[in-house]
């Protein structure tokens, strides 16, 4: 029988089947648990669970040899920036590969997980089911808890969040459709992009609190986050230098018709699309303000603007959630900030790992591939965390180092830098080795 603790993971998305992968190259007794009947969490288009954000059209933004595993390469023959069909398919291999199907229990979702007096974590699952664990990962992701803007007035249209988007006709046909769509994050830019089609809306208006920076996904045609500055460069030239080449690259915004933005770029997530600004430009989208209420058959916006309008899509972005915990120590507070030592551990909990819940630019599909590195060695003792007071001050500069650069906002409070971010946890991986090494 095992001497290793038990381990139970919440989620089979690309963080929690890595992270059961990793767990059981080393040996680890672990569950996994899904509440869909399939891996893939939110590229899985259709999932029944009803988490997914997948729309029809939806490509990655992220390059392919940014995102793929390091123990399962993606293929030769793959596109620069693949359809989530095809990132889906990729992760259902990968589980079937390393022959992690079986290990997982699928159409089972964790109902409760609830800290007991000695440490362990009771586990409710949706059959009813009750069991206990030694250690509890969650990787239950952070794009599925849609925020829907509260706004005074009515609209007579339907108003619907991109979570429940999946094409020009689905849930709703835009067809000679007047659309404003709300937000310049990466959803807001693909969907009203689509939605601008001369063939498909009457017109598509786009209405944001400030403006962003659109960036391209190409750069000197290559993708755009190969050409990213190393981690080994220091951050403020490297900050410097990447600017330098936007604004060469690009211009001005307002010059395609958008809003000016109020800070530097990269000083946000990055808003990145193929073919917004040409969309702009050619006058098949127009930019508004912020909405400041409804009003019957139309948008009223901050400057007085009206726009009739038929339908409202929110891109408004996600609400980190845990629905499992009851404990408010584990949940984000008001500002949406959850500090979390390299992101994964709850100073003072030692036993709680959440896998993937970051922002990471660029990409999170493998991040939790990365993470479980030291989670694995956590649980198998080679590693030795910090004391509290220390992770505590570790958050404090990591949280410098990686939000310095963005203006204060919710979505930035998980935010990452993926290269940099990697570089650091396999530095605090050999420096905990070397603590347990020192208490053994």
């Amino acid at each position: 029988m095992s001497s290793l603790p038990t381990v139970c993971i919440i989620g089979a998305g690309c963080s929690g089947f890595t992270t059961a992968k990793r767990l059981r190259d080393h040996g680890i007794p672990y569950d996994c648990f899904e509440m869909s009947d399939d891996v893939g969490g939110n590229w899985y288009f259709g999932n029944p669970n009803g988490r997914s954000a997948c729309y029809e059209s939806l490509h990655i933004d992220t390059s392919t040899t940014r995102l793929q595993f390091e123990d399962f390469p993606a293929g030769a023959d793959w596109p620069h920036f693949p359809h989530h069909s095809l990132i889906h398919q990729y992760f259902r291999d990968y589980v079937d590969h390393f022959g992690l199907r079986e290990t997982i229990t699928f159409d089972t979702a964790v109902e409760h997980a609830a800290r007991q007096p000695d440490g362990t974590w009771r586990i409710t699952l949706s059959t009813g089911e009750i069991r206990d664990y030694d250690a509890l990962v969650v990787a239950n992701g952070h794009h599925w808890n849609p925020y829907l803007p509260a706004y005074p007035g009515t609209f007579d249209g339907p108003v619907l969040h991109s979570h429940a988007y999946r094409s020009p006709f689905d849930p709703v046909d835009m067809r000679d459709k007047r659309i404003v769509v709300v937000g310049m994050g990466n959803s807001a830019l693909d969907i009203a992009s689509e939605l601008s089609h001369r063939s498909i809306a009457r017109h598509v208006w786009v209405s944001a609190r400030r403006g962003v920076w659109v960036l391209s996904k190409y750069r000197g045609g290559k993708p755009a986050d190969k050409m990213m500055m190393p981690p080994w460069m220091p951050k403020k030239i490297g900050l410097a230098l990447s600017r330098r080449a936007i604004r060469k690259t690009l211009g001005n915004m307002e010059d395609y018709g958008l809003p000016k933005p109020d800070h530097e770029p990269l000083s946000a997530h990055p808003s990145v699309s193929v073919d917004f600004l040409a969309k702009a430009g050619s006058g098949d989208l127009t930019c508004v303000p912020a909405i400041e209420r409804l009003d019957g058959d139309s948008v009223v916006c901050v400057d007085g603007t009206r726009v009739e309008a038929d339908v409202i899509v929110c891109a408004t972005g996600y609400r980190m959630s845990f629905p499992f915990f009851d404990d408010p120590a584990l949940l984000p507070d008001a500002e949406h900030r959850l500090p979390l030592f390299k992101r994964i551990v709850k100073p003072g909990i030692g036993n709680l790992y959440f896998a993937g819940l970051a922002q990471a630019s660029p990409t999170i599909v493998n991040l939790a591939e990365q993470q479980s590195k030291l989670i694995a060695r956590h649980l198998t003792r080679e590693y030795e965390l910090p004391d509290v007071a220390e992770m505590a001050a570790t958050i404090a500069r990591d949280e410098a180092k990686h939000l310095g650069q963005y203006y204060s906002a919710p979505r930035h409070t998980i935010q990452l830098d993926f290269a940099r971010y990697v570089r650091d946890l396999h530095r605090e991986i050999e420096a905990g080795r070397k603590r347990a090494a020192a208490v053994r």
